[in-house]
């Protein structure tokens, strides 16, 4: 018997308990929905991202691949890949993407991609052990069986994946087929989201993404039979056309297909911002209150289905790993949403990518034509980011334990930072009284912990700690619930 089947009888028995932990979804409060459904970061990041900028340069991130590198007790890493073309235009998307028929432009960007790996590994020796790497978009499944194959020797020659590591990727159900994702699951792909959002055809239409039930069933089962785990649909609510009845019946034709993960995301309508929301017409949005309406209905309908409530919008079946995540303590969030392994340095390459390594944040050019300027000029194509103090360290702590639903430890902190947490946030403390009143948490001189009602409101709670609030930004932030 090898070490790892040695293993296998203490990881089920860690599994057992952790399953066996009781969970107590939130009962959903109309009141208290309403009272906290203010605008607010998501705290993908801490401080977040309308706080880079163009000071922090490719010199210190270079600096911060070279300690990592000299790091002895260096953090696990996860890796993000942006693919940014799309074949359509979806009309509700906020993401950078390239919209294209040309499938050249992949070729051409793979070799860009490979010219970042080379540059990075100059700083970064290769043979970097990953445990996570998610390829985003855009539409990764752009790619064509090649280039995905291409891509995918190309990461292996720089990092060593783990057997045990999470390597998914996002789907658009418009572009694959049973034969791709067998594919996609040779080359070691064993996590995918699916981009539904809704079933109704009318809505549908309404925001140029037509992709009828069968095809998301299709694409379930055979994404099932290639073993893929984890597997996620992203939803909306508030697109044009969408009434609650409408989204009753997604709900139902989403619980009937019983994915492992669910996202359900609040749809911001920002045309001045995002080009291509200007093709949404305004008078067909639901109205504030019904997609208030909407959202209570799903939440509840989720809960009633048996879906654990991770955080803010994701949701689990109990025996998914994300679930066992939250129970076991080691629930994570990154520029990814909520992931299962906490504190990763992440590496992130392609264009408009955002990583995190260190005490420090980055974010790539925004534009194919910068970011293959920088890299042709032999620079890491770096465009801005955010080098944290010891006091945004400490916070970025705070923020993360209470986004993750975990217990602030105090005793914990002053051991790290050596502050007393009295003194240090003697203001901040004040102000949870609010949140121990409305039960959402318990605070005492030891601890600050989420309660099982406080769950819904955790972007409040650390909305408290958040010491850029109070300052000057352009920033335009999502409403809390």
């Amino acid at each position: 018997m090898n070490a790892r089947e040695n293993l296998a009888p203490a990881i089920a028995n860690v599994v057992t308990a952790v399953l066996n932990t009781p969970v107590k979804n939130p009962v959903v409060d109309e009141q208290l929905i309403r009272r906290f459904n203010k605008l607010g970061p998501r705290y993908t990041s801490y401080p977040s991202a309308d706080r880079f900028h163009s000071q922090f340069t490719s010199a210190d991130y270079i600096a911060q691949l070279q300690q990592r590198a000299k790091n002895p007790n260096k953090p696990p890493l996860s890796v993000y890949t942006h693919i940014p073309f799309c074949a359509s235009l979806c009309y509700y998307c906020a993401c950078n993407k390239v919209v294209t028929k040309h499938r050249s432009r992949s070729a051409i960007y793979l070799q860009y991609l490979e010219k970042e790996l080379q540059l990075i590994s100059q700083y970064l020796p290769a043979g970097q052990t990953s445990t996570q790497l998610h390829l985003g978009g855009g539409t990764p499944t752009f790619l064509s069986n090649d280039e995905m194959a291409q891509l995918m020797q190309m990461l292996r020659g720089y990092l060593h994946f783990t057997p045990d590591a999470e390597i998914g990727i996002e789907i658009d159900p418009r572009t694959v087929s049973a034969e791709s994702l067998a594919f996609y699951a040779s080359l070691g792909f064993n996590r995918t989201s699916l981009g539904v959002q809704d079933f109704d055809a009318a809505v549908q239409q309404a925001v140029h993404r037509i992709q009828p039930y069968d095809m998301i069933e299709n694409t379930l089962a055979a994404a099932r039979a290639q073993g893929f785990q984890s597997i996620n649909f992203d939803l909306i609510y508030g697109l044009p056309k969408q009434t609650l009845a409408s989204f009753a019946h997604t709900l139902d034709q989403v619980i009937a297909l019983a994915p492992d993960r669910i996202a359900l995301y609040n749809y911001a309508h920002l045309p001045s911002r995002f080009k291509a929301q200007r093709r949404i017409l305004e008078g067909d949005l639901p109205s504030a209150e019904e997609r208030l309406q909407i959202f209570l209905l799903s939440l509840q309908r989720l809960l009633d289905a048996g879906y654990l409530y991770i955080g803010l919008d994701h949701f689990a079946k109990p025996e998914d790993s994300l679930a066992l995540a939250m129970r076991g303590g080691s629930l994570h969030r990154n520029f990814q949403g909520y992931t299962t392994q906490a504190e990763c340095d992440l590496l992130a390459l392609g264009v408009s990518s955002i990583g995190k390594l260190g005490n420090s944040y980055s974010q790539a050019h925004r534009t194919l034509d910068d970011y293959y300027a920088s890299l042709d000029a032999g620079k890491l194509p770096v465009e801005k980011g955010f080098e944290l103090s010891s006091d945004d360290q400490l916070r970025r702590t705070v923020i993360q334990d209470i986004m993750c639903g975990n217990t602030v430890n105090f005793a914990a902190l002053k051991s790290t930072f050596g502050i007393d947490v009295a003194s240090h946030f003697a203001g901040e403390l004040a102000r949870l009284q609010e949140f121990v009143e409305l039960d959402l948490i318990t605070l005492d001189s030891t601890q600050l912990a989420i309660t099982p009602r406080g769950r819904m409101f955790v972007r409040a709670v650390a909305m408290v700690f958040d010491d850029f609030l109070s300052r000057a930004t352009q920033a335009t932030y999502s409403k809390l619930i």
